[in-house]
């Protein structure tokens, strides 16, 4: 059970002894102010450095940003790179930095000798290798003790409220949750934001860790996770509880800007795996259709079939709601994995929604409970339709700017991250603390 952040707190005696007010105001006490401690959640973050292009680290800014708007004073401490400071948040530093990065250099020329950017695993159960395990072993024994010091005298320090790991490889800290609430009486709690990818059975990204691969979930308290659908398999995993928290969007950030359109279609997403199938029917077979529409890509490791669509190349954060209110109509390419996993949130949908964006989706089960299909976006289940469905938003532009402006809409009444934030602390039993 997580414990409430502030306690009751008794009158002293000298308070108990101050005189009651009249209704007319004669004999009217001072007025005392009760001063309430602020919030404060100790995040321990996969990546802070955006360079990373880590598809998380944009949300949890964002998110974070919510929580400190929320009233909380948040500490950030990064697994990955180096700590970046900001408007909301203090940071921390990163005790295995020179670590962190020498495995990066390793996996990265391991994966050039193999004539390719990662070291790629299978989409379906992927198996574990040797590799795999040599690399836990060690981390065990040279990474997770660093850390276990380092978490010990953050939290003596800054005495949180909880302390937040997002998207860590939970694996690699096998015994720090546990260490700190027998130590410390904290609460220690688990987000995963890459559910159900980051499972077993489907592995994570290649640019990551498999997880769950010699974890023990049950040592958190609450494991968060942006899928409402992933929720019973964590229990089978061995979490003790598990609540869901969807993906949202920061609408300062995210909103119609008012310019130029570059592009007819767009899409940006970190390379194409779990989705080229999906890439083939929305991208790569309607370009080859219609030559007139003018297909762009933005982001990297495109492996599949993008048929004529342009490549830009990486879109840096700072300009991605332009890259987006550049583009007539933007895409929703869900991976498999999310795609299938029923309630499965990814962070794209409430962004383009909450741009202003036209929006044409894959299939994605649960969608329509976030966002209305045909009002609010379009949802295709193939080259046929999303051609269509390209050709009529195309002919009417100001049907698709309608459509975006009902999609914003929804998000500012729904999807913030200012919602998201408030359900975070709730779940943390910290809402109470915090200013109305």
């Amino acid at each position: 059970m997580l414990r409430p952040s502030v306690p009751r707190r008794r009158p002293s005696q000298a308070q108990a002894d101050l005189p009651r007010c009249d209704p007319g105001g004669v004999g009217r006490a001072p007025y005392t102010p009760v001063v309430v401690r602020q919030p404060r959640i100790l995040a321990v973050a996969s990546a802070v450095d955006l360079d990373f292009r880590y598809g998380c680290t944009p949300a949890w800014w964002q998110l974070w940003k919510g929580l400190y708007e929320a009233g909380v004073d948040l500490v950030v401490t990064p697994y990955r790179g180096r700590p970046v400071e900001s408007p909301w948040w203090r940071a921390a530093a990163n005790p295995t930095y020179r670590e962190g990065e020498g495995y990066a250099a390793l996996v990265g020329g391991l994966a050039r000798l193999k004539g390719d950017r990662y070291l790629r695993r299978a989409e379906d159960n992927p198996d574990e290798t040797a590799f795999d395990r040599l690399t836990r072993e060690t981390i065990w024994k040279v990474v997770t003790p660093r850390w276990r010091r380092h978490l010990d005298r953050l939290v003596a320090r800054e005495r949180p409220d909880a302390v937040l790991v997002f998207t860590v490889p939970m694996a690699h800290f096998r015994g720090i949750p546990t260490f700190l609430r027998e130590r410390h009486g904290i609460p220690v709690v688990f987000y995963d934001g890459d559910v159900p990818m980051s499972l077993p059975e489907f592995g994570g990204m290649d640019t990551g860790f498999n997880y769950y691969h010699g974890a023990d979930p049950s040592e958190y308290d609450l494991v968060i996770s942006n899928s409402e659908g992933g929720l019973d398999r964590l229990l089978e995993l061995g979490a003790r509880r598990v609540e869901a928290v969807l993906w949202g969007a920061d609408p300062e950030f995210f909103r119609p800007l008012p310019v130029e359109k570059e592009h007819d279609v767009f899409f940006y997403g970190y390379g194409d795996k779990f989705r080229r199938e999906w890439m083939r029917e929305l991208v790569g077979e309607p370009s080859r259709r219609d030559p007139r529409i003018d297909f762009a890509l933005g982001g990297r490791d495109f492996q599949g079939d993008v048929g004529g669509a342009r490549a830009l190349g990486d879109v840096p954060f700072n300009v991605f709601a332009r890259a987006i209110s550049a583009a007539r109509i933007n895409l929703n390419i869900t991976r498999r994995a999310h795609a299938t996993v029923d309630g499965s949130s990814t962070c794209r949908p409430f962004e383009l929604a909450s741009a202003g964006a036209a929006i044409v989706s894959n299939p994605h089960s649960g969608i329509e409970r976030w966002f209305e299909p045909g009002e609010e976006l379009i949802v295709v289940e193939g080259a046929d339709a999303a051609l269509e469905a390209y050709r009529s938003l195309l002919d009417d532009p100001a049907g698709a700017e309608a459509m975006g402006a009902r999609a914003r809409e929804r998000v500012l009444d729904e999807h913030t991250y200012a919602h998201r934030a408030r359900q975070v602390l709730r779940l943390l039993e910290l809402e109470s603390a915090v200013p109305v």
